[in-house]
């Protein structure tokens, strides 16, 4: 078993990783605009051979203990899937781990609440899990868009039922507002089909700090094709340099970034975990 787990990072890395089902590589840090802050941000990869579960949770702003319900919220799935069978679909467990993450989050009595984003990986195959803004892309390596989940908001939500474009949506002022969290008393799981995945597919999962700042197409452009370890800090790069931008036309918020990028690589050999 091979567990990748940053809980509220101070700052960090990119941090590379190869498992036996490929290459994943992970980042989190704290808004720029509040040195000092403690990030609210969370980040779980999960591996056991061809098996792969990726989880980003973000801590909502808006309310206390942000950073708690997110660490409670990964720790809450990382029990779920260490007691799984291994060898056979893992939609039980990681349902199972939602609901005890909303359980501990409520249980902190705090108001506290947290976005999850969890994919899960297996050969040829994946599946995404969400409740709240943090989300799932998958592109193929010629840029073809396969996945990308839906944020429980009133914004993103007039985007897919074609009341706002993409370019309104993300200066939108209610952009923030989410109405589905890990928290609630009545979460909803958002539970993907299983979709096929390429050799060369790139899966990406992330907080709003990185959807709220780039373009869909510019994320697609960035991460179709290249070392995944550059291309993560590419990502980066990219997303801090727009946080820093004010433009009335321009995206850009600052905010907690946290990212997580897998892809299968035939040959791929367990090993080494590596900083860049």
């Amino acid at each position: 078993m091979d567990v990748l787990k940053l809980v509220a990072a101070a700052s960090s890395e990119v941090e590379e990783r190869v498992l036996e089902a490929g290459v994943v590589c992970a980042f989190t840090a704290p808004s720029p605009a509040e040195p000092g802050r403690r990030n609210q941000d969370s980040v779980l990869v999960w591996s056991v051979g061809e098996q792969v579960v990726i989880c980003v949770a973000d801590g909502a702003g808006g309310h206390p203990g942000g950073a708690e319900a997110s660490a409670e919220a990964v720790g809450a799935l990382s029990e779920a899937l260490a007691v799984a069978p291994t060898g056979e679909h893992l939609r039980g467990a990681i349902l199972d781990g939602f609901e005890a993450a909303n359980r501990r989050v409520r249980g902190l009595g705090l108001g506290a609440a947290t976005t999850l984003a969890v994919v899960e990986i297996g050969p040829g195959w994946l599946r995404s899990y969400h409740a709240g803004d943090s989300g799932v892309l998958v592109t193929g390596q010629r840029g073809r868009l396969k996945l990308v989940t839906v944020s429980h908001g009133p914004v993103a939500y007039g985007v897919e039922a074609g009341f706002l474009d993409e370019e309104a949506a993300l200066i939108h002022h209610d952009l923030n507002v989410v109405n589905n969290l890990l928290g609630f008393e009545d979460l909803r799981i958002e539970l993907g089909a299983r979709r096929p995945l390429a050799p060369l597919d790139t899966v990406l999962v992330a907080s709003d700090g990185l959807f709220d700042n780039l373009r869909q197409q510019e994320i697609v452009e960035e991460v179709r094709s290249g070392q995944l370890a550059s291309v993560a800090g590419a990502l980066v790069e990219k997303v801090g340099a727009r946080m820093g931008e004010v433009a009335h036309d321009l995206p850009g918020k600052p905010d907690d970034l946290s990212l997580v990028l897998f892809r299968r690589r035939r040959g791929a050999a367990r090993g080494r975990a590596r900083r860049r």
